[in-house]
């Protein structure tokens, strides 16, 4: 099968739309598939290389007076490679696939990646869609998309190509007890809610110190709130214990030192570190939004609280940081099961998607060449 798959760009900033996609593509050329990746390039390219992927350069934008370029390097990457998919994680990516070629012969899968996008619905443009979680779907069939033309794939990270490819990182030195989150700095990543209950965290466990000594909360990324969070840190009494790395392109050693894994996101579809700290063997504490829970078995793999809850988010926190044994056996529950979250399992959905796209396409084009069949006409043409 030859596969395009298209999006904005190749970085390797922490994307999880970008990192889906990267180790898809990936999987898929292991398997035997051939496979390009059309995008205005990053950091990727090197791994895609390895794996005998083609990345070609184009440009994709959101402005208006790009788009005949744009619709013109289409063309010509489907002249080039004339490929039976073409994927679109990215709606402009979707809407020059969808009228770049009128005159095309591949079937054209479009997958949406979080409800956050404001031109989500555009995604319907595809012959198949695709949600990355069964809460993503429901939101999307909320929205007027039918579920006929609707399949789920949920997102997987564990055995990840762009991770396992990795030449082994450097061991991080955390102080303990300590909480690890793994996230832009986002508001929608709930890193105000984290940074509040981590405070209740240590001014609860001031009286504990037999106990426990006094925890430390790491906060694993980038993000325009940033700036804003720190604030809040120095603000809540807790900015010597609240250490903001940045960016970090591999985070295994995070996860690896972590005592407590928290993501607790006001909104989050389908999030790959997830299934980082599950694979890494992570005592897990989540909201219950988005699908979040589908990834943590709905509570069998991690402990879930509500969005916005910050003092049962502190009190679960807490008791984790306290009860080695309690910690242990979650950790234990996160590693069980973990194909479901493989990269092998979503690689293998995909293909089904495809498969069912190309034949539901087939079925259309056979009933379009028998209705022509049927339409009478005059002897000049004329219908």
């Amino acid at each position: 099968m030859r596969i395009v798959h298209l999006a904005n760009h190749a970085q390797t900033i922490g994307n999880g739309t970008v990192n889906m996609m990267v180790d898809l593509a990936c999987m898929q050329a292991r398997m035997g598939q051939d496979v390009v990746v059309a995008s205005s390039g990053g950091g990727f390219e090197p791994l895609l290389r390895r794996h005998g992927i083609t990345h070609v350069s184009l440009q994709q934008s959101r402005q208006p007076w790009r788009v005949p370029s744009m619709i013109a390097g289409f063309n010509r990457l489907i002249d080039r490679f004339d490929p039976d998919i073409v994927h679109a994680h990215m709606m402009t990516g979707a809407l020059i696939s969808r009228f770049g070629s009128m005159r095309r012969r591949f079937a054209l899968v479009t997958t949406v990646h979080h409800e956050l996008q404001k031109s989500a619905a555009l995604v319907r443009v595809g012959d198949r869609m695709v949600a990355v979680s069964r809460a993503l779907a429901l939101d999307l069939e909320a929205r007027g998309i039918g579920p006929a033309r609707l399949s789920t794939v949920l997102n997987g990270a564990v055995g990840a190509p762009r991770l396992i490819t990795r030449p082994p990182a450097k061991p991080v030195r955390l102080k303990h007890p300590n909480i690890v989150c793994v996230a832009g700095m986002y508001r929608r990543k709930g890193i105000a809610d984290l940074l509040q209950a981590f405070a209740q965290v240590r001014e609860q466990s001031a009286s504990e110190r037999e106990f426990m000594a006094e925890p430390h909360l790491y906060l694993v990324g980038e993000g325009p709130d940033r700036g804003s969070m720190e604030a809040l840190a120095a603000e809540l009494g807790i900015a010597e214990n609240a250490h903001f790395t940045g960016f970090v392109a591999d985070t295994r050693p995070y996860f690896a030192s972590a005592d407590v894994f928290a993501l607790l996101s006001r909104q989050d579809p389908s999030p790959l570190v997830i299934a980082e700290a599950r694979e890494a063997g992570c005592a897990i504490v989540a909201t219950r939004v988005g699908g979040i829970p589908e990834m943590l078995d709905d509570g069998a793999a991690g402990l879930l609280v509500p969005a916005g809850d910050i003092g049962q988010a502190a009190a679960k926190l807490r008791w984790l940081l306290l009860d080695r044994q309690a910690r242990g056996q979650l950790a234990a529950r996160a590693r069980h099961g973990l194909h479901q979250l493989s990269v092998e399992r979503v690689c293998d959905e995909y293909l089904a998607v495809y498969q069912q796209a190309l034949t539901e396409r087939e079925a259309l084009k056979r009933r379009q060449i028998d209705l022509d069949a049927r339409t009478p006409r005059t002897t000049d043409g004329a219908i």
